[in-house]
């Protein structure tokens, strides 16, 4: 039986572990914490053992269904469940509706279902079909189907409230279908918290969700380019005091470090981790600091701050950049194309990081094999933005525990003011 231990909270800041969890009952997932991204089952750019070099790594792993949701017939008929078909049986598992790393496509959900986007196009997915997915990829957690499609800035109020109707309707047809299951009877389902912008159906939806059976919640639809920031919090704030507090909160695309900070701030527990990899499909690396003792030099955060400056005012695309993902460089990350600033820089990415690419190759090295186009560079990269930003959470934790958390947020956000 799941158990959520709340060691501290401190001015809404959330700290502890949820014990005896997941498919073998033997997982400990320490919170605020992150899970590990995921496309296809795997960590973007990485094998399995290059994975396991990385320090920090979470306990919990993200499986996008719209990137898996083409391959669901073949898991079915493996019949072992999706964790033992990727090579990641051992880990705790939650499956998500949509990929937070790329922006929903809007105007396609139905009355009956929601729409994902794999590799071939649009897939439809009915409660039915949903369930099945679940049914055969076995997770430890999985968040219920939702729909989600709020977020556009012309999207109506009428619109918001069938948003909350229907995925109250799916949840009460999916739990119908989790209850009977035999193949889900080690698998829990999160309830979703949807409402758009609007006090009342942010409410609504909140209360009505906790009336339900469901292990935990997920907060979709708070992404910074659906609302406000002040907007942001004051809803997520009154969200959170109506969830029980011996039940997880999730919240998906709020992943940038100062947005973390701001929602741990308000109550939340899990985040994805889909930032690094949009930083690494941009060709940047992590290097905002997050410790008195950091060893981030003063230089690299000015070059960071100039080069997101630089790609604000010219609004153009970032090289290498996959379409649908998160295009705009931000203050937290040294932009590795730039001939004119890191061509003949062979000083490590990071001076003072422990990561594999900090200890083996230089800025220099990085920028080479992205103008040459070469794998390996998204795969330094990535091994790099992995190993950060786990660490960052670390941190979160650790501040949390001694009492200095807004020490820590004022490290991290120096650059945005």
């Amino acid at each position: 039986m799941m158990k959520v231990l709340l060691s501290n909270v401190v001015n809404g800041c959330r700290v502890g572990s949820i014990t005896e969890v997941g498919r073998h009952g033997n997982r400990v997932l320490e919170f605020p914490g992150c899970l590990l991204y995921t496309r296809c089952g795997s960590a973007p750019h990485l094998t399995h053992d290059v994975l396991q070099k990385l320090d920090t790594l979470p306990v919990g792993v993200q499986l996008t269904l719209p990137t898996l949701a083409e391959q669901h017939n073949v898991v079915k008929d493996f019949q072992h469940g999706i964790g033992k078909f990727t090579g990641m049986e051992d880990s705790f598992l939650y499956c998500s509706v949509q990929d937070p790393a790329v922006r929903e496509a809007t105007g396609y959900n139905f009355n009956k279902g929601v729409s994902v986007w794999g590799s071939g196009g649009r897939i439809k997915l009915e409660v039915a079909d949903f369930m099945s997915i679940q049914k055969a990829f076995c997770p430890d957690w999985y968040q219920c189907l939702c729909d989600g499609d709020t977020v556009s800035s012309d999207t109506s109020n009428k619109r918001v409230r069938k948003s909350v109707d229907r995925t109250l309707n799916f949840l009460d047809k999916c739990l119908e279908i989790h209850q009977d299951s035999q193949e889900l009877k080690a698998s829990e389902i999160l309830g979703v918290i949807e409402g758009g912008d609007l006090w009342e159906e942010r409410l609504r939806s909140a209360r009505e969700t906790c009336k339900r059976p469901v292990a935990g919640f997920v907060l979709d639809g708070f992404q910074s380019f659906a609302m406000e920031r002040e907007t942001r919090k004051n809803l997520l704030t009154a969200v959170l005091e109506v969830l029980p507090e011996d039940k997880p909160r999730i919240i998906h695309a709020v992943s940038r470090p100062d947005e973390v900070l701001e929602a741990v701030e308000c109550g939340i527990d899990f985040f994805d981790s889909s930032f690094p990899y949009q930083v690494t499909e941009r060709g940047c690396a992590l290097v905002f600091p997050f410790s008195k003792k950091s060893d981030v030099c003063e230089e690299t955060m000015i070059q960071s701050s100039d080069d997101a400056s630089k790609e604000t005012t010219e609004n153009q695309p970032c090289q290498g950049s996959n379409e649908g993902t998160q295009s705009q460089k931000t203050e937290f990350e040294m932009d590795l194309n730039n001939r004119q600033k890191y061509a003949q820089d062979f000083r490590p990415v990071l001076p003072g990081c422990s990561c594999y690419c900090c200890q083996n190759h230089s800025r220099a090295y990085i920028h080479h094999l992205l103008q040459t186009g070469e794998l390996l560079a998204r795969v330094l990269l990535m091994m790099h933005n992995f190993h950060h930003y786990f660490g960052f959470f670390t941190a979160i934790r650790e501040s949390l525990h001694q009492g200095t958390f807004q020490e820590l947020k004022a490290i991290v956000t120096q650059r945005t003011k």
